[in-house]
């Protein structure tokens, strides 16, 4: 996301010094809430599968309906906060995501927990880039490599260890408090966002790319249903949601060269470093995504492990990337 002219109510230089460490501290329990959920969530999937009587399919989705939503709407949602305000934006998204975190743990059955799931996957999708943005607004050139890198291991450690510390609650209170738990650092994010994060937006940016955006939903989302079809035998039908969604993304791709202000510029693919560096990260998320549903359903469900244990299992990969996450952005 730019980070562009700053909005008039910005606070003068020294008052601004002042507020980063708040700044980064709301940034950080933000999007923290957003990563510990998503591997909670994967841990609490055996148990909230048995107790609504959902199927395999309905557990996928669980966790697909969350990334879809991110995944799509998360351009998007960098977009809004250039044009709309930064803080504003933020604010927004933390808003939707703790809401929908309540209506997650007061879900009555598998297709009511996976709308909500969607519906916390587009809070992400505002929130979690509004994060970056803020902080590249808020602090200089020569230090928020460093910022950056502090926000990713803060992150990275609760990642770690939050699940572990959730797993408790998990299987001594049930698996609705993988979602509870958002609440209250909701709340504090809110108060600390509202309190000291300035507002900003970027006065260059043109028009939000809606089709765009939409293309990209809808080719990520037909995908993503098409996949899990075949892979329950859905035939005809799979395929045909597989061909509409890389058709549409066909027709993003289209769309984004001759927008006016792309939410994905395709010249920047020109880099070859910019390239390379999205390919890779595409191939482990893709990686590193089917190893957190796969492991701890194989764990809970098959081995019958409980929460704490297939928690403990995923420890040491939160714990190696807290600790290069703040070197490797400095």
């Amino acid at each position: 996301m730019a980070t562009g002219a700053e909005g008039a109510a910005e606070p003068d230089a020294e008052a601004l010094r002042r507020r980063r460490p708040w700044i980064l501290a709301a940034t950080i329990v933000a999007s923290s809430m957003g990563f510990i959920d998503s591997t909670l969530v994967h841990v609490a999937l055996p148990r909230l599968q048995a107790d609504l009587g959902a199927s395999f399919a309905e557990a996928q989705w669980v966790s697909n309906a969350y990334m879809l939503m991110l995944g799509g709407l998360i351009l998007a949602g960098g977009g809004l906060g250039d044009r709309l305000g930064r803080r504003r934006v933020f604010v927004g998204g933390l808003c939707a995501f703790t809401a929908a975190s309540a209506l997650c743990a007061l879900a009555p059955d598998g297709p009511f927990l996976i709308a909500a799931r969607a519906l916390q996957g587009a809070g992400a999708a505002v929130m979690t880039p509004q994060s970056l943005a803020i902080l590249s607004a808020a602090y200089p050139r020569a230090e928020r490599g460093r910022a950056i890198g502090l926000w990713a291991a803060a992150a990275a450690a609760t990642t770690s260890l939050g699940p572990a510390a959730g797993s408790l609650l998990i299987d001594g209170l049930g698996w609705r408090w993988a979602f509870w738990v958002n609440l209250p650092f909701g709340a504090l994010a809110l108060v600390l966002a509202l309190r000291f994060v300035p507002e900003s937006r970027d006065v260059q940016a043109g028009p939000l790319d809606w089709p765009g955006a939409l293309l990209a939903t809808l080719g990520c989302g037909a995908l993503a249903f098409g996949l899990t079809l075949a892979a329950e035998g859905g035939g005809a039908r799979a395929w045909g949601l597989c061909a509409l969604g890389l058709a549409a993304l066909a027709g993003f791709v289209a769309q984004e060269g001759r927008a006016q202000a792309p939410i994905m510029p395709l010249a920047l693919f020109g880099s070859r470093a910019f390239s390379a560096i999205n390919g890779a990260t595409f191939l482990l998320y893709l990686a590193l995504g089917s190893m957190l549903f796969l492991v701890p359903v194989d764990l809970g469900a098959r081995r019958d492990w409980a929460a704490w244990e297939t928690s403990l299992t995923l420890l040491p990969l939160g714990v190696a990337i807290a600790a290069l996450s703040r070197p490797a952005g400095a």
